[in-house]
């Protein structure tokens, strides 16, 4: 039985059990399960920390855990990402008063303040700053103001409440993070069990991307219409009962739905319709 890690709190937890109802998996209904086993699916998941997920998988007790990317890093953990996911996305950046500092280069003998010194200490010895790093839990923004720290490293997403500590963002993003899978470095990349999951996510995560495209057509617009359609291999096209028109069925990329539906509309295509999917496998 497969045995998964998953966030049992925090901005991981509730997009992680979506993610996975939507590919088939049972979860807990109950936020203080800890465990629960999917006999129909052979999988067993365990709910954790999402700080702790690298340091299970990586120890081998479990096969594979979702986790964020910052907090793989973060852990200094023996495990490896294995397929990005795409959401809880956000970006980590020093900041810090306005003057004093223009780029990384400028924190040598500085103090920085944060909740993630791993990264942090590894991204100053990769640019060569010698710099002392105090772990914070939590709003690490006052450690300025209370002179603990003349910088901090923090997640931005719109900088808000960084301009209203009255900071500013300083040089490129330390790394970009989202949600991943991961495995212990090493482990054995075959297994059916582990490709079965993976592949059940990925079907999730095209199908979140694209909608499925109905519309009929005058047969001498098909081409131009299968152009604006193309769907993967190729569009499902079948004759309709009213001679010289045709029904053509594909996927298309659901950010480009509306504009698609308007060129087929100019075209002289009617009855386009667009249905959500739920699953995939391509």
């Amino acid at each position: 039985m497969l045995r998964i890690a998953v966030p049992n709190k925090g901005s991981l937890s509730g997009p992680a059990a979506d993610m996975l109802h939507e590919a088939g998996y049972q979860q807990r209904k109950d936020s203080k399960e800890l465990v629960l086993v999917d006999p129909d699916n052979e999988v067993e998941f365990f709910y954790l920390r999402p700080r702790d997920i690298a340091i299970y998988v990586s120890s081998g007790r479990l096969d594979i855990g979702i986790t964020g990317r910052d907090l793989l890093m973060d852990s200094g953990a023996n495990a490896e990402e294995i397929l990005p996911l795409g959401f809880a996305r956000s970006t980590f950046r020093y900041a810090t008063k306005p003057g004093t500092a223009e780029r990384v280069a400028d924190f040598t003998g500085m103090t920085i303040a944060t909740s993630y010194e791993g990264i942090v200490a590894k991204h100053l010895a990769d640019k060569g700053v010698d710099a002392s790093v105090v772990h914070l839990d939590g709003a690490v923004e006052t450690a300025i103001e209370l002179g603990v720290a003349q910088v901090i490293a923090d997640v931005v997403e719109t900088g808000t409440s960084l301009r209203n500590a009255g900071l500013e963002v300083i040089d490129e993003p330390i790394m970009k993070s989202e949600a991943v899978v991961i495995r212990r470095t090493g482990a054995d990349a075959s297994d059916p069990a582990v490709q079965q999951f993976l592949r059940r996510l990925q079907g999730v995560l095209i199908a979140r991307t694209y909608v499925m495209m109905d519309y009929d057509c005058r047969a001498e617009h098909l081409e131009q219409a299968v152009a604006l359609t193309p769907g993967l291999e190729s569009p499902t096209v079948s004759p309709l009962h009213n001679e010289g028109w045709v029904a053509v069925r594909a996927m298309v990329p659901a950010k480009e739905a509306q504009r698609v539906m308007d060129d087929l509309y100019d075209l002289g295509a009617r009855a386009i319709l667009t249905t959500a999917i739920h699953a995939c496998r391509l």
